[in-house]
């Protein structure tokens, strides 16, 4: 068997509302949910389960690929919600986009605080 992702749990204050925010953002379908998760499936098969934990939550970093037509309905979705983003991961570039690696990408925070990245070309 080769090596995939299979799954993450992303550490929520609300676990409803992170999950809600990146389904509406990304145009990702509800999943079924069970005991502490509120789950989204990526088009990929991989699930992000979104948990309240009991601790501080610290800031963690989550990178999606995306095509070109999806980041232009995302990113008119983040200017017209008024979210606050970047084009670089230090936060130095408010209100733009970049063109590295050959695509576009953007930073911003989902509800909980994590740096969330939208590339249209992989790194590699």
């Amino acid at each position: 068997m080769t090596v995939t992702f299979n799954h993450t749990i992303i550490a929520a204050k609300d676990r409803n509302e992170s999950a809600r925010f990146f389904r509406e953002l990304l145009e990702l379908p509800e999943a079924p949910s069970w005991g502490p998760f509120t789950n989204i499936q990526l088009s990929d098969g991989v699930l992000l389960q979104f948990a309240e934990p009991p601790v501080e939550i610290q800031m963690q970093h989550y990178a999606f690929l995306i095509d070109d037509e999806q980041f232009d309905r995302t990113y008119q979705r983040l200017c017209d919600r008024g979210i606050v983003h970047w084009a670089d991961p230090q936060m130095r570039r408010p209100g733009e986009i970049n063109d590295e690696h050959g695509g576009r990408g953007v930073y911003f925070k989902d509800p909980a605080g994590h740096a969330i990245e939208l590339i249209t070309r992989p790194y590699l």
